[in-house]
């Protein structure tokens, strides 16, 4: 299995409650989503300027799961504009799984 193939089944596989959690974008799993996200496309591409998530297609969600051994707290889904240079292109969807003590496991873009 490679590891797109992995990381899809591991999300797939998270028993995550059926409602979104009630926090908002400014949340510190949310924060700290954009924040470990941006510094990893910026290694990435020094072109990467900044990083939005859209407020309204976030989705947080607390879960009680492992991949592997490591346990999965939170897991917020949404959409994302990726600056570069300055100018943000169009939405991205990512995928952030949150782990204990607010510690970002894995910030995931993809292009629609």
């Amino acid at each position: 299995m490679n590891s797109k193939q992995f990381l899809i089944a591991a999300i797939l596989s998270l028993s995550v409650t059926p409602s979104a959690l009630a926090q908002t974008p400014e949340d510190p799993a949310v924060s700290a989503c954009r924040s470990t996200g941006l510094v990893a496309l910026q290694d990435q591409s020094a072109e990467i300027t900044g990083l939005e998530f859209d407020a309204e297609s976030l989705a947080i969600s607390a879960a009680d799961t492992k991949v592997e051994d490591v346990a999965v707290k939170t897991v917020i889904l949404g959409e994302a504009y990726i600056e570069r240079k300055g100018v943000a292109g169009k939405a991205d969807r990512f995928v952030c799984l949150v782990g204990e003590k607010g510690k970002v496991l894995l910030t995931f873009f993809t292009a629609k």
